[in-house]
């Protein structure tokens, strides 16, 4: 890579798995645009590309060979995985969707969404570092940043060498982010901040963290700002961390602000703008909760898979009773619909339009079909789906999260009827 010392992630050409789609090309929405060159109209193609396929291949070795291993271990001790983070990060996987002149990758959502969908495939819990990592707390700074903010924290961001975190939700403000306490006030060259943030991924382990706060109490949600806050930054510390139900060896952290200043310099976008940025910000974080999401229902489809042809009962394998045959076929089929829903936002995204309903029917879609193929999977295996012995019981305990971080299954309904009331 030029001007950096990271390896970007591209592997020799291989066989791929299955299962690999992709891309849809995507024209304006406007219907007086006409067809392209005089064809019919846009071009759709279901799979990935050469370079697209060796990624999915090599990311799913990784996690086989580096993670899988590890699951259990980290899930029961709650440890966070940072020496193999370190190492995504030397592959170029903390910054797939960064340019490569600010350390990343160069490459689109289409191959984060496959990595992320990769990752998840086997730990949940690293999809979601990396995800949180990327989508919020790297993206908000490099589409919000100046040029300095970029090149001070995206170059470090994107190689590995520093983890993000990202803060919006509070104690008292979760779906309602408008509502937030957390103070900034300016004082000479200085802005102090007040406050806690909670529900933070990564929070201890971030050397860089993005958070929203109040500079305008009477201009409600244009009265929220962001800023950057690096870690060691006196009157900021990380308090609490969660002893969660699932996605156990991702930290997830309270964040508190007590008289914590920090120079004018890290205001990040313009004062008063920190919400809507950050609404811009989801549109690509809810690509990479559906791909999290994606990726776990992906992995407990592929454990039921295996034990239904394994586990024998009344003299055959349970995968030739129909009952067991029907869930499996609406596990494949949702599991591929959500993959079309997800890919095609990442498409867009990769076209430069604008994926809010996109990011939204993907997200939430993804998310109750995740949900839905890890309760079948622990259901196939009956019993045995209810130790830890098998894989069910964890992608059950994982997936939830899905329907509740980065905005509800019911945030999600709210922002799609909004997006088709529009007109």
């Amino acid at each position: 890579m030029q001007g950096s010392d990271t390896c970007i992630f591209v592997p020799p050409v291989t066989s791929a798995p299955s299962s690999s789609y992709v891309l849809i090309e995507f024209q304006s929405r406007d219907s007086s645009v006409g067809p392209r060159d005089g064809n019919s109209g846009g071009t759709l193609d279901f799979q990935l590309n050469e370079e697209q396929l060796q990624l999915k291949k090599s990311v799913r070795e990784f996690a086989e060979r580096e993670i899988k291993p590890h699951v259990m271990e980290w899930d029961e001790a709650g440890e966070f995985p940072l020496a193999t983070i370190k190492e995504l990060g030397k592959l170029g996987l903390m910054g797939t969707i960064f340019p490569q002149e600010y350390g990343g990758a160069g490459m689109g959502y289409v191959e984060y969404v496959t990595a992320v969908e990769e990752l998840s495939r086997v730990d949940g819990s690293v999809g979601i570092i990396v995800a949180a990592h990327t989508s919020l707390c790297t993206n908000h700074i490099f589409l919000a940043g100046n040029e300095a903010q970029k090149q001070k924290y995206v170059s470090k961001l994107a190689t590995g060498e520093f983890i993000g975190a990202w803060g919006l939700t509070e104690p008292s403000s979760g779906s309602d982010a408008g509502s937030a306490r957390m103070t900034a006030v300016r004082r000479g060259k200085n802005w102090v901040l007040n406050g806690t943030k909670t529900f933070c991924t990564n929070g201890h382990y971030a050397d860089v963290i993005v958070v929203l706060a109040v500079t305008d109490r009477t201009a409600h949600t244009h009265g929220i700002s962001a800023f950057i806050v690096e870690k060691d930054t006196k009157g900021f510390r990380p308090g609490k961390k969660e002893n969660k139900l699932g996605l156990r060896a991702s930290d997830t952290a309270e964040l508190i602000f007590e008289d914590c200043v920090i120079p004018a310099e890290n205001l990040l976008g313009a004062e008063g703008q920190g919400f809507p940025d950050s609404m811009r910000i989801l549109d690509g974080g809810r690509i990479s909760i559906a791909a999290l999401s994606l990726g776990m229902a992906e992995g407990a489809y592929e454990a039921a898979l295996k034990y239904s042809k394994q586990r024998r009962q009344f003299g055959k394998a349970i995968s030739d009773f129909q009952a067991i045959q029907w869930k499996l076929a609406d596990m494949a089929t949702e599991i591929d619909a959500a993959m079309l829903l997800t890919m095609r936002a990442a498409s867009m995204k990769d076209a430069g339009l604008k994926t809010t309903q996109e990011s939204s029917m993907a997200k939430l879609y993804a998310s109750e079909v995740a949900v839905k193929c890890a309760n079948e999977g622990v259901q196939i295996h009956g019993g045995y789906g209810f130790i830890k012995d098998y894989p069910a019981e964890k992608f059950y305990r994982d997936v939830k999260l899905c329907t509740i971080g980065e905005g509800t299954s019911e945030i999600q309904r709210l922002v799609i009827a909004r997006q088709l009331l529009r007109d």
